[in-house]
């Protein structure tokens, strides 16, 4: 590629954790506990955030999935009378910090790989930046990653490419030396608006006809990223 590709920012869920199975069960759940069991509300908050109870999944066209914590708090809000969006984002937040995790590869030794190339790497997510750092870190990976930012970090929120462009700032590097990986349209759109070679992975909902518009690239996670960029990874 040209010119050579010197940075890696990723998205966080659907990227680095497959999306189905971090966050169906934990929303499920989420949404129990919000509506109190009450099925009707529990079924008026899975409508508007376009949840299949039924599946126990989201539907494809949630605005949940590449939206902030803020944006699903208003839509979980929108079924459940009287709600506090505030209290329900805090409850959101604390809740996704602890939320369980699946990583799409092996993460730990996926991502050394790629530093031992003399790659930079970030984290830019729609989350909350608290819930970033504490999900990483548990998956034993925050040091590897030079710049963590969420949408509350100060830079502003996906689809915008602001925070994407405080990533090339932040490593010293121009932005078409730097590579968007992400599983949403967001992503993609972020990263062409920044300037940026851009990858989309299929461990998020979007379909790969949803993403190739926007992508170099479309792959079936980031374990076939060094492929790609003509890297070999120690095993």
């Amino acid at each position: 590629m040209t010119p050579a590709i010197a940075a890696v920012l990723f998205d966080k869920d659907g990227t680095l954790f497959d999306f189905g199975r971090t966050w169906n069960a934990w929303s499920l759940r989420a949404l129990r506990e919000l509506s109190q069991g009450d099925a009707q509300v529990m079924a008026a908050m899975a409508e508007a955030a376009r949840f299949d109870l039924v599946a126990g999944r989201f539907l494809p066209d949630s605005p949940i999935i590449a939206g902030t914590n803020r944006e699903a708090a208003e839509c979980f809000a929108r079924g459940l009378p009287g709600a506090d969006v505030a209290a329900i984002e805090s409850y959101l937040a604390q809740g996704a910090a602890e939320a369980p995790l699946a990583e799409a590869v092996p993460l730990d030794p996926f991502l050394r790989g790629l530093a031992a190339q003399g790659l930079r790497l970030g984290v830019m997510t729609n989350d909350t930046e608290f819930s970033a750092r504490a999900q990483l870190g548990r998956a034993g990976v925050l040091e590897r990653f030079e710049f963590v930012a969420g949408f509350d970090s100060g830079f502003g929120a996906k689809p915008a490419p602001d925070p994407l462009l405080a990533f090339a700032a932040h490593v010293g590097l121009r932005p078409d030396q730097v590579l968007m990986v992400g599983d949403s349209r967001h992503d993609l759109i972020a990263g062409r608006a920044a300037g940026m070679a851009t990858a989309g992975v299929l461990t998020g909902m979007a379909q790969a006809a949803d993403l190739a518009p926007l992508a170099d690239v479309v792959l079936p996670d980031i374990g076939h990223l060094p492929g790609w960029l003509g890297m070999t990874l120690p095993v």
